[in-house]
């Protein structure tokens, strides 16, 4: 099994221990683009077009919801 596919067995299992920079680089990878939601925000958003925006905490490691 590959990095990428342990990475996403990793999210859909939904682990506690999931970091920000993993959710960035799959959503990335999807063709999200991140967007600070403001001056020291702890959140983030990304958008892609056709999408509804996703917000995610920048905590680590990031809280199930």
């Amino acid at each position: 099994m590959s990095k990428w596919d342990k990475l996403l067995t990793r999210i859909y299992s939904l682990l506690k221990d999931i970091r920000f920079d993993e959710l960035r680089k799959v959503l990335e990878s999807y063709g999200y683009e991140m967007n600070a939601l403001g001056n020291g925000s702890s959140h983030c958003t990304f958008r892609k077009i056709g999408c509804r925006p996703i917000t995610i905490p920048k905590h680590e490691p990031i809280k199930r919801v």
